[in-house]
């Protein structure tokens, strides 16, 4: 018996048709009438969940559902139109993640061919942002009471993420007090504690997990000054920092806080560490996601990570995904769903 094999031509043109519609973050109601009609294609039932201004989350379910497939709906910005050369797809959301979502509908479609009426699918919106579309999908819950367990994708490389790092946006501020350029002694420059609290936090110490790897931390914005011939009487700062067990990184940003300085901590999230599974490979991943909240729709709160296509592309404008690597994918996804759901009936997974 020959069993069917993910379809490439199928997965190219899903993947360019989604990335044919600007859907970056806030813009994701744009999708709605395609994915209606994909996924009706596919014999689902469809439920749009809202969200805000528009935006929704999409659950499709065939029968009871014991495994989720997941994954987002928006990409970052700008938005750049698709294009196929030979057998490599480019343009925005190519591997972040909308070729993810043609897998991942390829899978299915195969899945279904094969009798299985226990799947569903969530495609979530704001994950690029404040992951508020899997926030809300929590609700969802009461409509997947027999979920076991969830594969959200993102670009891993076909690896199973063995987890993420924990994640801290931190507000740095500094005060001083203007004066007149040729008057400085008048005025306290408030960017000049700010270099020396950012140059504090560049000398301690890295801190190694042994699973997620080291953590890392991002001077992302700085802003200083009014006009070129006034001292400048704030400075602000955004940090953003990729934790990992144990960190003291938020506390240490507060101990070297300088007299004249304050710090917010806008959003702090702990590290996840998710399960090996035996025979697949699997590796630490820079990056974060939805996963660690979207697992809590599973009973036993079990998730696995994993998608074709290379974070180190996604976001630049010269992202892209391979058809290959795609099909290699559709392939894992089946391994991983047969691995999962053919277990003894009423065994939950361990974490």
């Amino acid at each position: 018996m020959t069993v069917p094999q993910p379809d490439p031509e199928r997965i190219a043109r899903w993947t360019l048709q989604l990335c044919q519609v600007d859907s970056t973050t806030g813009q994701e109601a744009a999708l709605i009438p395609l994915l209606t009609g994909m996924f009706r294609d596919l014999g689902a039932r469809v439920l749009w969940q809202t969200v805000e201004g528009g935006r929704r989350n999409l659950l499709a379910t065939w029968g009871d559902p014991k495994l989720l497939f997941s994954t987002h709906l928006d990409t970052v910005p700008p938005y750049l139109p698709p294009r196929r050369e030979a057998g490599r797809l480019w343009g925005r959301g190519t591997c972040d993640a909308k070729g993810i979502l043609a897998t991942m509908m390829e899978t299915i479609r195969l899945l279904l061919a094969e009798g299985r009426r226990d799947l569903a699918f969530l495609g979530v919106v704001g994950e690029e942002t404040d992951s508020l579309g899997a926030r809300i999908a929590l609700d969802l819950k009461r409509t997947l009471p027999d979920l076991l367990g969830v594969i959200n994708g993102e670009p891993t490389g076909n690896v199973l993420a063995t987890g993420q790092r924990g994640s801290a946006h931190l507000c740095l501020r500094c005060r001083g007090r203007a004066a007149h350029s040729g008057t400085p002694e008048e005025g306290l420059n408030a960017a000049f504690p700010m270099f020396d609290w950012i140059s504090d936090l560049r000398r301690l110490p890295g801190r190694v997990d042994p699973v997620l790897g080291p953590e890392v931390w991002n001077l992302g914005t700085l802003k200083t000054g009014r006009a070129i011939n006034v001292v400048p009487d704030e400075a602000e700062t955004r940090l953003f920092a990729r934790t990992v067990a144990g960190s003291t990184f938020v506390q240490d940003v507060q101990r070297l806080r300088p007299e004249v300085g304050e710090v917010d901590v806008l959003f702090e999230r702990g590290p996840e560490v998710f399960p090996r599974l035996e025979g697949f490979p699997t590796a630490p991943v820079p990056f974060g996601s939805d996963a660690p909240t979207l697992r809590n729709l599973a009973r036993s709160r079990f998730v696995v990570m994993t998608g074709p296509g290379s974070i180190r592309v996604a976001h630049t404008e010269d992202e892209f995904l391979d058809l290959a690597e795609a099909v290699t994918g559709a392939r894992q996804y089946l391994d991983l769903t047969r691995y999962l759901l053919d277990r003894p009936q009423g065994s939950d997974y361990v974490i």
